[in-house]
């Protein structure tokens, strides 16, 4: 900026003050124009904030809401402490009684004492340990015959859950071997091929044996199954962990109760359920209370009303959030709750806050809980009792679309070709075999020899292959059975075009006598039909709609059974607070109408910083330009006054001459 300090020397009129001035005067009009519009534009802005500040909190009670789960919250009690168990949304309630006979125990047995841990050696050979069906050879030798070395070998060994200590009885040494898994199924055997030549003596390595032929170890705790009366029916199970007895409830058993049952309940929590619900209101009339600030009118001083009075984004989310609370759900149109009014939800018609009937609520809860769920969340409900609701997507549209079936799910297969009704005797020439179950082939599968009957044989043989390490670790299962012509079948549990049962190896004389070959067997197929009168596609049973465009898209079904053709409707439900989820992600998405207009004032504040900056240049331009006539001038006048001085003088000279 070029310097002016010596401006109005020459006059003493064309001062930088009167400069200043004149660039105020230029600048102040633009300037109070601009900082009414930024004050205004940042006031909306703020507004704005608190709106999406809103919008976000009353969201999250919706979004919880929005899942099923959260409006069926069940609790688990039992009258005895040494039972006890959680419960999953897919738990029913009810009242059960549970008495417990005996705990699952893991299995441990253990040495004679030995005087030291470290040098006393207990021979060599091998010692083949078992638990369950998992075994190891370990072979003893003299790096790890003593107590502490042997604990060591076991210990290293991965493929079985099986633990050995070795403990100080306060006697001496003794070593512990303990299966890490309870139940029958999981208890130990050692089987010992001693160097001595005796495998069943108690000495050298064949003190460790413990099986049907030598028990030279102590069975300190025996292999137990856990075994209970359920509501009166006997029941044995491997561990005290249950969670295949209820759907969705899992059961802790810690002591045992004989001759006092416990009284198990499962039950719904209305009361908590009723706090989530309440949550949701509350942060909605937040919302509400938030709005009518916003946009009320002063009738006493209008310049005083709500920053966002007559906005048009407002006046949407205010018209749209009242919509979604009126009105009956499409779908529950005949069902026992169809609107929130049903559940105690009303509004107050002068300021337009929700009202919350507590009790109501809990009551239609109780009575009619599907509905309840249905009215606040996304829910499937289908006409045909073997066809169910899986999922949709965010595609998936509110209303009923037409089932059709036109081919069931199977199950891959393997059907033999010999009659075994009379009996089968298995030996060498036909008990083994490898099958490949869903793309897993199994280890070699060997049965016991000796003369079964046909029922006997059926029952050999699944155990066999349910002991496979290969399927079992997979997850592949198959059952075997037989067919009406006493032919053994193998058939998958899986449903498919996955589904497959193939033999790869067989004995010599299996295929004549148990009529099975190392061929492929027959592959399952996957559902098909149609959702909405648009082909879907199959896998399993589960029949899925991928048309986009289509309202149905999305929506997957499993088809459990029945036959082909029409199989009714399948309606889709979008509740309450799963609407109120959607309608806000909405407006405060990417392309939301409150992102937008948040954008657009951002955007106008930019501008005014933008005019800011131009109406500095242009004020700079000003003083500048001001600054070269003002000196100019200054020097045109500072000229003058010279001329005039020495005009003055001269003029003062002649009259003083004249006087003489």
């Amino acid at each position: 900026m070029a310097s002016i300090s010596s401006v109005g020397i020459g006059s003493g009129v064309l001062t930088s003050e009167l400069i200043d001035k004149l660039t105020s005067a230029e600048r102040a009009p633009a300037e109070a124009r601009l900082n009414a519009k930024e004050e205004e534009v940042s006031a909306k802005l703020s507004a704005y904030g608190q709106l999406r500040s809103a919008i976000t909190d009353l969201r999250l009670p919706a979004r919880t809401l929005g899942n099923p789960a959260a409006l069926r919250e069940l609790t688990f009690s039992s009258s005895n402490a040494s039972i006890s168990g959680t419960v999953g949304s897919s738990s029913q309630p009810g009242t059960y009684s549970l008495e417990v006979s005996k705990l699952a125990q893991a299995h441990t047995v253990s040495t004679g004492t030995f005087a030291d841990k470290d040098t006393t050696t207990l021979g060599t050979g091998t010692l083949t340990l078992q638990a369950g069906t998992a075994s190891v050879n370990i072979t003893v030798d003299g790096t790890n015959n003593t107590l502490e070395g042997l604990a060591a070998s076991i210990n290293a060994e991965s493929s079985i859950d099986v633990t050995a200590s070795v403990i100080n009885n306060g006697s001496g040494f003794q070593l512990v071997i303990n299966s890490n898994q309870t139940g029958v199924d999981n208890a130990l055997t050692l089987t010992v091929n001693d160097s001595d030549g005796n495998h069943l003596d108690t000495s050298g390595l064949s003190q460790l044996a413990f099986n049907g032929s030598a028990n030279n170890l102590t069975e300190s705790v025996i292999a137990q199954d856990a075994t209970f009366d359920f509501n009166g029916i006997p029941i044995t199970r491997s561990s005290n962990t249950i969670d295949d007895l209820l759907t969705g409830t899992t059961f802790e058993l810690s002591g045992t109760n004989a001759g006092s049952p416990a009284t198990i309940k499962i039950e719904e929590d209305s009361e908590k359920v009723a706090d989530r619900v309440e949550e949701f209101i509350e942060k909605f009339n937040e919302l509400k209370t938030l709005v009518t600030e916003l946009t009320e009118y002063n009738t006493n001083d209008p310049s005083a009303s709500g920053i966002l009075l007559g906005d048009s984004t407002v006046r949407l989310i205010s018209s749209q959030t009242r919509n979604l609370l009126s009105g009956v759900i499409p779908g529950l149109e005949n069902a026992n709750v169809r609107s929130l009014v049903d559940v105690g939800v009303s509004t107050n018609k002068d300021t337009g806050e929700i009202l919350f009937d507590r009790s109501t609520f809990i009551d239609a809860l109780k009575d009619h809980t599907d509905d309840v769920v249905a009215l606040f969340s996304d829910q499937g409900r289908t006409s045909d009792s073997q066809v169910d609701f899986v999922s949709k997507t965010f595609d998936s549209q509110p209303g009923s679309y037409a089932v059709n079936i036109t081919q069931l799910a199977t199950h891959g297969a393997f059907s033999g070709t010999v009659d075994v009704s009379a009996g089968v005797t298995i030996d060498a020439n036909n008990d083994t075999f490898r099958i490949s179950v869903d793309g897993t082939e199994s280890s070699d599968i060997v049965l016991t020899a000796g003369a079964y009957t046909s029922a006997d044989l059926v029952t050999e043989i699944q155990a066999q292959i349910d002991a496979d390490t290969n399927l079992k670790n997979a997850g592949a299962q198959i059952v075997v059975g037989l067919d009406g012509s006493n032919q053994l079948t193998f058939t998958s549990t899986s449903f498919g075009s996955a589904s497959k049962v193939d033999f790869t190896s067989v004995s010599a004389n299996s295929l004549a006598q148990l009529g099975i070959d190392a061929i492929a067997g027959t592959d399952g197929l996957d559902v098909a039909g149609t959702i909405n009168g648009q082909t879907a596609t199959g896998v399993g049973q589960q029949l899925s709609l991928n048309k986009e465009g289509d309202d149905a898209n999305g929506i997957s079904l499993s088809i459990t059974g029945g036959t082909t053709g029409n199989r009714g409707t399948v309606t889709v439900i979008k509740g309450v607070a799963d609407r109120f989820v959607d309608l806000f992600t909405g407006m405060i998405g990417v392309d939301g109408s409150l992102t937008s207009r948040t954008d657009g004032l951002s955007a106008q504040l930019l501008e005014i910083d933008k005019e800011r900056s131009s109406l500095d240049l242009r004020v700079e331009s000003l003083r500048e330009r001001l600054v070269k006539q003002f000196t100019s001038a200054d020097i045109r006048i500072n000229r003058l006054n010279s001329t005039m001085d020495f005009i003055s003088a001269q003029l003062a000279s002649l009259s003083g001459s004249s006087d003489k």
